[in-house]
């Protein structure tokens, strides 16, 4: 994929062997048509529809740059809708970012009902192509394009102005074919980890309901297990702000997961961590330094329990069913001591956190070849466009 160079700014700087031509520079509006879906409202969606449809939420939420999959359905008569033809890019006309409304995705089926709020292109050219070119090199000049506040618009009139450097089609046909079969492998790495991640439940489900058991080491059948409350066998902590601290090598906790690094650390050790608002459903287990931010506990002190096995013991427990309110989701401390769990000796604990730790470390594995194949993604998306 080397790139001979002819004129800067005219050529990207990836290039499939055998093309050699400059990329002609013109605006969206003189490469294609616009027009706009029809409405296509949330009660409109029938799960036995007879009519598959795309909504412009579906977009943020559900497609990436390729349509091939259809997600919705309706029955609305389809003499009042909007149907796409194969090839058709379609972009949001409004929502509540200009991030997000800087996405779009091209249809390869035709005779799709097409939402409202949606800009439908029609072009000569690869829409594939022009999909992956306007979510990578473009997207942050069609963020620029959208205007409002509370919620922004974007018009055909916008996206016509919209200038483009674009190869012969048989150089878009390579280019979106390979981001397609990349793609394809990021999609394939997704339901890896999505089929890993339900097995973990099953397993956890079925270890935690005593439907399997773990046997000692002479093969004898595991003792019962007794009923405690979860502030009987550890103690729970509270995070800290952690704003003031200066940039170090301490990985602060939140939430929403792993976030920054500090020079300081609340605690050293083995830990679960459990949020206290916000997202209160995701326990995290961590070993070694960390700080914690406010809205999340950690667990320290145990008593006749494993830290990796509460972990997964935690992922058992319906959280949501202990929040305390109405807006923002949260637990108390107090809440949090008061739940009943059951729990083995401390042998079957080791031999059912080894055995679910194996699998978990599956998880990892390949949540990090995921990570590196999204990384293999954006580097080319920047490097194969203009």
């Amino acid at each position: 994929m080397a790139n001979k160079k002819l004129n800067i700014g005219k050529v990207p700087n990836l290039r499939f062997p055998g093309f050699e031509s400059e990329w002609e520079t013109k605006k969206l509006g003189e490469i294609a048509t616009f027009s706009k879906g029809k409405g296509i409202s949330k009660s409109d969606i029938e799960e036995n529809g007879i009519t598959e449809c795309i909504r412009y939420g579906e977009l943020y939420t559900h497609y990436r740059e390729i349509i091939t999959e259809i997600k919705s359905k309706t029955n609305v008569n389809t003499s009042t809708l909007v149907l796409s033809e194969e090839n058709d890019v379609v972009i949001p006309a409004s929502g509540e970012t200009t991030i997000d409304i800087a996405t779009a995705s091209c249809i390869l089926k035709s005779g799709i009902a097409l939402g409202g709020d949606l800009n439908i292109i029609k072009t000569e050219n690869n829409g594939i192509f022009l999909s992956y070119y306007l979510n990578s090199k473009k997207k942050m000049e069609i963020a620029n394009l959208a205007q409002g506040i509370s919620v922004v618009h974007l018009y055909s009139s916008q996206l016509a102005s919209l200038s483009l450097s674009l190869p012969k089609l048989n150089e878009q046909s390579k280019i979106s074919s390979f981001l397609a079969l990349l793609d394809e492998r990021v999609q394939t790495q997704n339901k890896i980890i999505q089929q890993l991640e339900t097995l973990i439940q099953a397993l956890r489900n079925q270890i935690f309901k005593r439907k399997r058991r773990f046997t000692d080491t002479d093969g004898r059948d595991s003792s019962d297990w007794k009923k405690v409350k979860i502030g009987d066998i550890l103690k729970i902590g509270s995070g800290k702000d952690y704003k003031h601290l200066q940039s170090g090598n301490i990985p602060v906790f939140g939430t929403g997961g792993f976030m920054t690094l500090v020079n300081d650390y609340l605690y050293d050790g083995e830990t679960v961590c459990i949020g206290r608002k916000g997202t209160i459903d995701k326990p995290m287990y961590h070993k070694g330094k960390l700080w914690t931010v406010d809205t999340l506990f950690y667990t320290h002190s145990f008593q006749s329990c494993i830290p990796k096995f509460i972990f997964h013991l935690f992922q058992t427990i319906n959280w949501l069913e202990y929040n305390e309110a109405s807006g923002v989701p949260s637990l108390s401390k107090t809440t949090i001591e008061k739940i009943g769990l059951q729990i083995p000796s401390i042998e079957e604990q080791e031999r059912i956190a080894s055995f679910l730790s194996k699998v978990d470390q599956k998880i990892q594995i390949e949540k990090a070849i995921l990570e590196q194949l999204e990384m293999q993604k954006k580097y080319m998306l920047q490097q194969m466009f203009v």
